[in-house]
C-alpha cells in the first residue's frame, strides 16, 4: 500500500466530461509547488519546456494534463505563474477552507499538526483524538488531544471533511468507520491495513514501511541504484 493507492469516490471529469486519471489529479499539486517556488522567486511567466525540466517531465504530458480543465497558456508566451497558480488551487478546491480531523496522537500525528506548509492552502487540521487516557487533554500546539468517543459529535459540529488516521493497525478500521459515520468524504490513512469503506468514500494510503522496503528492491549489494530495475 502506498500514496498511489486509492478506494472509493468518483473519477474526477474534464470540462468536456471525461474521466481524469488519478496520475493527473497527483501531479497537479506537484506543479503547484513549483509554480509556488517560482512565484517567491518573482517569476511571472513560464513555459511547459521549463516546467517539464524542472519536474523531469514530457513538456506535452504537462500540457496535456492542464488542457483537462481548461486553456491556461498562450503560444509562444507560457504561462502566467500567478494566474495558473490561481487555477490549480481552484481544481484542487484548496481555495475554500478544508477542515481535517486526526486520529492518533503520537509521534506521526504531533509531526503531522506540526507540519504547516498545507495551511496556506486553507487545509488545517482542527481536532485530533486518541484512545489513550495518558494523551486525552494534552495540547499539540492549539489543539486538546480529545477522547476518540468525541469523534463523530466533532466532525460533525466542525464540519471537518477529511479524516487522517494515524492509529495502529488494529484500531484502523474502527477509526475510519467513526469517521465516515460522521460523515467524513475523504480518509488518508497511515495504517497499514486497508480498510473497508462505502464507495462514495475516497481512501487514500500513506504506508512508509511498504515504500521504504519496495526502494530496497532497487539497491544492489554495495547500495548503488541498479538502473536496469528501473525501466518502466
Amino acid at each position: 500500500m502506498d500514496a498511489e493507492r486509492s478506494k472509493g469516490g468518483r473519477a474526477a471529469l474534464s470540462k468536456l466530461g471525461k474521466p481524469i486519471s488519478e496520475a493527473v489529479v497527483r501531479r497537479l499539486p506537484v506543479y503547484l509547488q513549483v509554480l509556488n517556488d517560482l512565484h517567491i522567486r518573482d517569476v511571472q511567466t513560464v513555459s511547459s519546456q521549463e516546467l517539464g525540466r524542472k519536474l523531469e517531465l514530457n513538456p506535452a504530458q504537462i500540457r496535456k494534463d492542464l488542457a483537462y480543465f481548461g486553456e491556461f497558456g498562450r503560444k509562444g508566451v507560457g504561462y502566467d505563474v500567478n494566474y495558473l497558480i490561481e487555477k490549480i488551487r481552484g481544481i484542487l478546491k484548496l481555495d475554500q477552507p478544508m477542515l481535517v480531523g486526526l486520529a492518533g496522537a503520537g509521534n506521526l500525528g504531533h509531526a503531522l499538526c506540526n507540519y504547516s506548509s498545507y495551511v496556506k492552502d486553507n487545509m488545517k487540521i482542527t481536532a485530533v483524538f486518541d484512545a489513550s487516557p495518558a494523551k486525552i487533554g494534552k495540547r499539540i500546539n492549539s489543539l486538546e488531544v480529545l477522547p476518540i468517543d468525541q469523534l463523530q459529535d466533532k466532525v460533525r459540529e466542525d464540519g471537518i471533511q477529511i479524516g487522517i488516521i494515524t492509529v495502529p493497525a488494529g484500531e484502523a478500521q474502527n477509526v475510519a468507520d467513526r469517521f465516515i459515520e460522521a460523515g467524513v468524504k475523504g480518509i488518508l490513512n497511515f495504517a497499514p491495513v486497508v480498510l473497508k469503506a462505502p464507495d462514495h468514500v475516497r481512501i487514500h494510503y500513506a504506508d512508509f514501511t511498504t515504500q521504504l522496503l519496495s526502494l530496497a528492491y532497487y539497491m544492489n549489494k554495495d547500495g548503488t541504484v541498479d538502473d536496469e530495475q528501473m525501466v518502466d
